[in-house]
């Protein structure tokens, strides 16, 4: 019978416990968000300059996260108007 031996580690190579990587959020760049939106990417740069839409800036480079997106789809949402019924006039 055999004994299999551990193969060596190469130096300065240190084996770590196998730890699941940490993923980061995924970022859009406005041209990517522009088209997921359907919106020019112009208006959306624009937007986002004068802050009245959530985004992410990384230095001077302008993000968008899913959480941005799903925040400004949502806030195009509008209820639609009650329909009230007036009285009938008599004569």
């Amino acid at each position: 019978m055999t004994t299999r031996r551990p193969t060596p580690t190469p130096p300065g190579h240190h084996q770590e416990p196998s730890t699941p990587p940490v993923s980061a959020p995924r970022l859009y760049t406005p041209a990517q968000a522009a088209e997921l939106l359907a919106v020019r990417e112009s208006w959306l740069r624009r937007k986002a300059g004068q802050r009245a839409i959530p985004c992410t800036f990384l230095g001077k480079h302008l993000r968008f996260s899913a959480a941005n997106l799903r925040d400004i789809a949502d806030s195009g949402n509008c209820t639609p108007p009650t329909v009230h019924s007036r009285p009938r006039r008599t004569r």
